[in-house]
């Protein structure tokens, strides 16, 4: 079992940056990005293979960028351009599973307690 530490969460205008990051506790495979805003459903917003490979949802392309540090098992999310509508609680994610859809919160076993973003405009 895993466990996922976010930080790196806070507020921000627009057009501000931040950076999320998650430790993890020991090794994991595939890592995913979510967030949740209050009254809406859990969304994939980024994912990342041990290799490196990335996806990304349409709404954060061009602006997010998910890395990680297969070393310290730390995956990171930098998180430029923000939007008022980037506000959400942001969570990390595990699973060791290939197959499915990055983006379904349903493939993932391990979660993050969560990071507050919020974007004022």
């Amino acid at each position: 079992q895993v466990q996922l530490v976010e930080s790196g969460g806070g507020s921000v205008q627009a057009g501000g940056s931040l950076r999320l990051s998650c430790a993890a506790s020991g090794y994991t495979r595939l890592m995913g990005w979510f967030r949740q805003a209050p009254g809406k459903e859990r969304e994939g917003v980024a994912f990342i293979y041990t290799s490196g490979s990335t996806y990304y949802a349409d709404s954060v392309k061009g602006r997010f960028t998910t890395s990680r540090d297969n070393a310290s098992n730390t995956v990171y999310l930098q998180m430029n351009s923000l939007k008022p509508e980037d506000t959400a609680m942001y969570y990390c994610a595990a699973r060791y599973s290939y197959g499915g859809n990055w983006y379904e919160p349903n493939e993932y076993a391990y979660w993050g307690q969560g990071t507050q973003v919020t974007v004022s405009s």
